[in-house]
């Protein structure tokens, strides 16, 4: 997938996920109201929010691709990871409020549950968020954008969210057993959680400037090792801001070949990289030595 389709498939994506989500919300919200039920005029709300969630999402995902200027001279990919941690804590909340919720339900045994119009609600969010979740792993698997990667996961939480629901009220319907429901609902808690901090930790990576990973690391060194007219390397470095790469190092060349020369070769690198790991956005600067200069000679 090129640069422009990855753009185009993130837009898709996103304003999918808006789309859905209001859809849903609305549709929650007019079965809570006629219905009476609390439980679906919450989850109505959660829909909302996450409605909400997505408008803010694609204007960082708009905002992210905008060109480096003089104020930010290396860019707004940045901005992905932030919306990346803010959805995350959405998302450890959501799995607070879940907790807590199913805490309460346990000193509630005799609580009725109303299974018609709220079953049949559920149902209709599987199969909405079901095909939403995998157009989402889709382009993220794609891109690697991690606004969509955290779409994704958000999504993916509610429809497991959904089915621990319509499995709990299928439960209550031939059981009896009304406390199923807030044990589905700390299980369920725990796992949106744990996903949330796994995504928020990837998240906070970009943030602080993670080197690239380091089988791409070791391929590069694989590559100036290649190259005989270099003698030497030093300084490599590499930081990861969202889907593009910053890579500086040091190229150590005989003192005898001319800078033309010297430049041609450093040329060929940077373009097998970029060739190599077309994924990726690169941003190289090569510094040419005439010696090891590493111990600041």
């Amino acid at each position: 997938m090129n640069k422009q389709e990855c753009t185009q498939g993130e837009n898709k994506a996103v304003i999918a996920a808006g789309a859905c989500a209001f859809l849903l919300a609305l549709v929650k919200f007019a079965a809570g109201l006629f219905s009476g039920s609390v439980a679906v005029l919450g989850s109505a709300i959660d829909s909302m929010l996450d409605f909400i969630v997505s408008l803010l999402n694609l204007f960082a995902l708009r905002k992210s691709r905008k060109q480096a200027d003089e104020r930010f001279n290396f860019g707004y990919t940045k901005l992905e990871a932030l919306a990346a941690l803010f959805e995350c804590v959405i998302i450890v909340l959501a799995a607070g409020f879940i907790f807590y919720e199913s805490i309460k339900k346990f000193s509630e045994p005799n609580l009725e549950i109303d299974l018609g119009l709220s079953l049949g609600v559920m149902v209709f969010s599987v199969v909405v968020t079901l095909c939403l979740v995998l157009f989402l792993n889709q382009i993220s698997k794609k891109s690697g954008n991690l606004i969509i990667k955290a779409d994704a996961l958000h999504y993916k939480i509610d429809l497991f969210s959904n089915l621990a629901v319509i499995i709990s009220l299928l439960i209550i319907k031939f059981s009896g057993f009304v406390m199923i429901d807030a044990i589905f609902g700390v299980v369920i808690s725990g796992y949106i959680a744990q996903s949330a901090i796994s995504l928020g930790k990837d998240a906070l990576g970009v943030l602080l400037d993670h080197a690239a990973s380091p089988e791409v690391t070791a391929e590069i060194i694989k590559m100036i090792k290649a190259k005989q007219r270099i003698s030497d390397f030093h300084y490599l470095n590499t930081r990861q801001s969202a889907n593009t790469i910053f890579l500086t190092l040091h190229l150590v060349f005989d003192k005898d070949i001319s800078l033309y020369d010297a430049h041609e070769v450093a040329d060929s690198l940077e373009a097998e990289i970029r060739e190599k790991f077309k994924e990726f956005s690169w941003q190289i600067t090569t510094h040419l030595d005439p010696y090891n200069d590493k111990e600041g000679r």
